[in-house]
């Protein structure tokens, strides 16, 4: 499939910015599944510097200033993207057995301030029984978030701690990713949280995905044999041609779609449209 993704975000200030300095990332990634074959983005008013670059993981990081007065900033990124469908991952083995010869994979076993939840060992030890394949323990654990939690939009925040949303059952698709995520490296399995992209509009016959309608995120557990496999627990499903990948990180902080600081403005006001379509 082809899509044509759409994200914008428009900032309005009660007062004047006079500094204003941004990190985006909202390009799509190339992955062995996915092409990215096209990407602009316009930005209003016009920076006065701006550089696009890769960071270490391979995610396109785009920065600008704009240093003139202003009361609203928008930022419009198109692209085209090719995704392939996801193969079916095998069982591996037991997850007491899994061992880590790549040492790159051992950043994603580390907590950071938004994957850091002790709470979150004694809820996924009811799915890491002894002995028990680690595929079909993260099936369960994907399964039960889904059915545990609500999908409850403005319940949460960026700066929400995992252990409130385990307290509540509530949240949206980044407290289920950084729960998974969490849930994962305490059982000794790499994990990164992944940001991307739904299909807007599914398939005839096909259900409609939650999170849709902005910015999604998942979680990727590495795994012995199959390697990277996502999971989307907001939608209890593996990942696969309805989802676009953006970024990888080890949580949200890493990869937000548009972070940065301004002088000035008094209160704002953010609005974000996302649109996917098969081209």
């Amino acid at each position: 499939m082809r899509y044509r993704v759409r994200h914008q975000t428009d900032y309005q200030y009660a007062e004047e910015v006079s500094l204003s300095q941004t990190l985006l990332t909202c390009q799509p990634r190339n992955t062995e599944r996915q092409h990215c074959l096209s990407s602009e983005t316009w930005i209003e008013p016009s920076p006065t510097f701006w550089e696009r670059r890769r960071d270490s993981l391979g995610n396109w990081i785009s920065y600008f200033s704009l240093e003139e007065l202003h009361r609203r900033l928008t930022i419009v990124c198109r692209s085209l993207v090719e995704v392939r469908p996801a193969s079916e991952p095998i069982s591996s083995c037991g997850w007491e057995e899994v061992r880590l010869e790549d040492p790159s994979l051992h950043q994603f076993l580390y907590p950071t301030p938004s994957t850091t939840c002790d709470q979150c060992r004694d809820f996924a030890a009811l799915s890491f029984q002894p002995g028990r394949d680690c595929l079909e323990a993260l099936r369960e654990l994907n399964t039960r978030i889904y059915k545990e939690f609500g999908y409850r939009p403005g319940s949460t925040d960026i700066s929400t701690p995992i252990a409130q949303v385990l307290e509540h059952r509530s949240g949206v698709c980044q407290d289920f990713a950084h729960l998974m995520v969490c849930c994962a490296r305490h059982f000794g399995l790499p994990a990164r949280y992944v940001s991307g992209y739904l299909l807007t509009t599914p398939p005839p016959g096909q259900p409609r995905l939650v999170g849709a309608d902005a910015s999604h995120a998942w979680a990727s557990i590495w795994l012995p044999g199959p390697g990277w496999v996502d999971f989307d627990p907001t939608n209890n499903c593996l990942c696969g041609e309805q989802h676009v990948v953006v970024a990888w990180g080890r949580d949200y902080q890493e990869v937000a779609p548009v972070r940065g600081v301004v002088l000035g403005g008094g209160r704002q006001s953010i609005q974000v449209a996302v649109d996917v379509t098969p081209e």
